[in-house]
């Protein structure tokens, strides 16, 4: 019998109105956002995210010589941070479902990059030394079957790495968070290309990590996929690093 799904977060029908619409709403905001999406992640990160994620890679044992696979890869953030780590781009591979995100890699000509989603990832088994993901647990549909999936592509001994925002315990340091997420950064947005994109794209993230499950589900959720030395760490009060090996 398939496990019991894991939602994340529970359906937010003030974004569409059926979870079945969910993941065509999430592929419209992201492709609609694809060309804004680099810069939202550097005024969310008052540009340290590129700095971040190249630390977290190699603090977390990526080297070259692995073969490496980023799972909702987007425009590629985190595949740049690996090539300036020195893998060889031969030995990289990103899998996103947004066309229009995958379209915004700049290395999308020198590493491999599929459509596709973390719950069904087009590769065969024991493919891969590490695989990462930033920033996009919040935007599957499953937890369960995402890791095991995860699990699944990993060589014995691989390696696991997964960047997300969580939700600040302290109530004002939320407010802050998500006056920051759905004022500021929409308005800077909004005079830096006079579009709804970014404003849109904001009301969403923020939604998701509001309703996200918390980190200790998560943490189980790793565990019974059969992954190894499941691990939190986290960097200020929204920053969570989960790590493991399989």
């Amino acid at each position: 019998m398939a496990p019991t799904p894991l939602s994340p977060h529970r359906p937010l029908d003030e974004f569409y109105s059926a979870t079945q619409q969910r993941q065509k709403f999430i592929d419209e905001l992201f492709n609609e956002a694809a060309p804004d999406y680099d810069w939202v992640s550097f005024m969310m990160s008052f540009g340290t995210d590129r700095k971040y994620r190249r630390q977290a890679l190699h603090e977390a044992g990526l080297r070259p010589g692995m073969r490496l696979l980023d799972v909702a890869s987007g425009t590629g953030l985190m595949i740049r941070a690996a090539l300036q780590l020195g893998l060889n781009p031969a030995d990289v591979s990103g899998v996103d479902p947004s066309r229009g995100m995958l379209a915004q890699n700049p290395e999308r000509h020198r590493v491999t990059l599929l459509e596709g989603r973390g719950e069904a990832l087009p590769f065969p088994d024991a493919s891969f030394d590490f695989v990462c993901m930033g920033y996009a647990l919040r935007h599957v549909e499953d937890l369960r079957t995402l890791f095991a999936e995860i699990r699944r592509v990993l060589r014995p001994e691989g390696r696991v790495l997964i960047l997300e925002i969580t939700r600040p315990a302290s109530a004002s340091a939320r407010r802050l968070l998500r006056l920051y997420m759905q004022k500021v950064v929409p308005w800077v947005g909004w005079l830096r290309r006079r579009n709804q994109s970014t404003l849109r794209l904001m009301q969403y993230y923020w939604a998701t990590i509001e309703e996200c499950v918390p980190p200790p589900v998560i943490l189980a959720a790793l565990e019974a996929s059969g992954l190894q030395a499941v691990v939190r760490t986290t960097t200020g009060p929204v920053l969570s690093k989960y790590s493991a090996r399989r």
